[in-house]
């Protein structure tokens, strides 16, 4: 079974996308910012990581660069739901390493196609 990291710090979009992914048949871990995250998945197995890029603690974009760097997780792939939808934003996302960008707002097939596109 695939699992899926939702880090998210609106509760009401986490919870969204959370049961938009159970529904699909995903297991998922959740987190609110990216220092949560990174306690969470220590030792963990993980497939995908969706993070937000705008959070408190530890950004989204942070998170990615601390999971790229360790040996452990620099090949899980990263997701990005975020309001940032300029092309700069998406273009340096890529640059630190995020796999697939969508912006909100977001549909169920828009997390699912993104999810399912690398695993």
């Amino acid at each position: 079974m695939t699992t899926v990291l939702v880090v998210e710090d609106t509760p009401s979009q986490q919870e969204l996308i959370v049961s938009y992914l159970i529904e699909a048949g995903f297991t998922v871990i959740t987190a609110s910012n990216g220092q949560e995250a990174l306690k969470k998945i220590a030792g963990k197995s993980l497939d995908v990581v969706l993070t937000d890029l705008v959070m408190p603690d530890m950004s989204g974009l942070e998170l990615c660069r601390n999971l790229k760097k360790n040996p452990a997780t620099k090949d899980v792939p990263v997701v990005a739901c975020t309001s940032k939808n300029q092309e700069l934003d998406r273009l340096w996302g890529m640059k630190q390493g995020i796999n697939v960008y969508i912006t909100k707002p977001f549909t169920r097939e828009d997390i699912l196609r993104a999810v399912r596109s690398v695993v």
